[in-house]
């Protein structure tokens, strides 16, 4: 990795509190019932970090709930940084490079790419939907 990182970047624990200011502005929402401001960060020793308790339907959930790096042995700085690199190269880069970048076997990376391809291929679902009344 280069030697001028972004903090996003240096360690697992930087990259979820950046992608919580990017999700969460404001305050944050439960993914499950999508209530606003009404969970509760959890601390203990056998709890991990980030993880967040809704007081409206009783889940556990963390910043990567419902996104592509959810349930993935992968640190979060490494999604990040392979999700930087594929957006910022002129050109398309190797999954082999990728790779070697990162420490990771072919398969790791080429797990990575292909999750994050899918995703730009996907169109973004409407936000707006869910407020709209379903004719009968």
């Amino acid at each position: 990795m280069p030697n001028r990182m972004p903090a996003r970047f240096t360690n697992a624990d930087a990259a979820r509190k950046y992608l919580e200011t990017i999700f969460w502005p404001d305050s944050v929402i439960c993914p499950h019932c999508e209530a606003i401001g009404k969970a509760t960060l959890l601390k203990g020793e056998s709890t991990r970090p980030g993880v967040y308790w809704c007081n409206a339907c009783e889940k556990p959930f963390t910043v990567t709930v419902g996104t592509i790096f959810e349930g993935s042995k992968v640190p979060l700085n490494s999604w990040l940084y392979v999700n930087h690199l594929l957006c910022s190269s002129e050109k398309r880069i190797s999954v082999h490079q990728l790779a070697r970048m990162l420490g990771v076997s072919y398969k790791t990376a080429w797990f990575m790419t292909r999750r994050i391809r899918d995703a730009m291929d996907s169109p973004l679902p409407d936000p707006a939907a869910r407020f709209r009344h379903k004719k009968d």
